[in-house]
């Protein structure tokens, strides 16, 4: 008799064990504190480096802005966990609702915390570049939450996509909860869905990734040549306190240093290549070149990366 139920039972076993997966959650991401870098304008500013166990896949910069009747949350971060985290900062500060989250780019480390926002505020409104919401679609969150999965061993478990469901693009301006921003995007800058988000009344630009602060990212996605136009384009605004996705806040000279990165490299490596050398030639003399820069956090793991990008770029654009 147990043979004819044994189907039945597969099933309900298979069930509960879908439940228990789906309850299974990484531990909590403790307390980072909120720094005051404008009237009502707040960053978290995660640790440097690659996600891991120890920082938990938490290592950008989620800021929010308390308005006069709402509080709108710029780039939350990595996981529920993380999302959690946020709130539990901004509860401290404000008893007001969270209407809106903006997302810089298709990252993940910076938007999966939607979730823990969306939980806790079911009608917020999140916005990012309609560029974002396509990659969304064709796969690219997915593939990044499964390798924030597998270097933080776990723990981001019970995360799940809640991605943008507006769409902002360049040149937008509006008010959401008393909060006045403008949004300026450069297409191919650092993974080619990249918003930055002004706050004129504040003189506060939240650069996403297009900017890193002491920190070497990817350009695997990137162009230097769009990531640079998007640079010099913040530095045509009138903002005078400036949020790299990663690394400390400060003046202009956090977009203007990592500008002097990329326009060094680039440059360098196209005069190397006028001579004729090939991009594992021209890499030692690049390297040196950069000085500057040895001691970010993972120049060593990407500059090679970054100079062999620059060589097929600067190929491409005499061809």
């Amino acid at each position: 008799m147990l043979i004819r139920y044994l189907p039945q039972l597969l099933f309900i076993s298979i069930l509960f064990s879908s439940y228990a997966i789906a309850d299974e959650r990484g531990p909590a991401v403790p307390d980072y504190p909120a720094d005051r870098i404008a009237d009502g304008v707040y960053v978290i500013h995660g640790p440097l480096g690659v996600p891991s166990v120890e920082n938990q896949g938490f290592m950008n910069n989620p800021g929010f802005v308390i308005g006069d009747k709402g509080v709108v949350v710029i780039d939350p971060g990595s996981s529920v966990q993380t999302g959690e985290m946020v709130l539990r900062q901004i509860s401290k500060l404000s008893d007001l609702p969270v209407v809106a989250v903006f997302n810089t780019h298709i990252h993940g480390d910076h938007w999966f915390a939607n979730q823990a926002i969306r939980e806790a505020f079911p009608d917020v409104a999140i916005y990012g570049h309609e560029e974002m919401r396509r990659l969304v679609e064709k796969g690219d969150g997915k593939a990044f939450l499964a390798t924030l999965m597998r270097m933080t061993e776990g723990a981001v478990a019970g995360t799940v996509e809640v991605p943008p469901d507006r769409s902002t693009a360049h040149g937008d301006e509006m008010a959401l909860g008393g909060v006045t921003l403008r949004i300026h995007y450069e297409a191919k800058a650092h993974s080619h869905s990249d918003i930055m988000i002004e706050l004129p009344r504040h003189k506060v630009l939240f650069l996403g990734d297009n900017v890193l602060s002491k920190r070497m990212g990817r350009m695997d996605h990137a162009t230097f040549t769009g990531n640079i136009a998007a640079i010099e384009r913040a530095l045509g605004t009138r903002a005078e306190v400036f949020v790299p996705g990663h690394g400390k806040t400060g003046g202009r000279e956090v977009p203007e240093t990592y500008l002097s990165y990329l326009d060094t490299l680039k440059s360098e490596v196209a005069k190397h290549y006028e001579e004729g050398l090939s991009d594992f030639e021209m890499n030692p003399l690049i390297i040196e070149s950069l000085h500057d820069f040895h001691d970010w956090v993972d120049f060593q793991r990407n500059v090679g990366r970054h100079i062999s990008l620059a060589y097929l770029e600067v190929e491409a654009e005499l061809f």
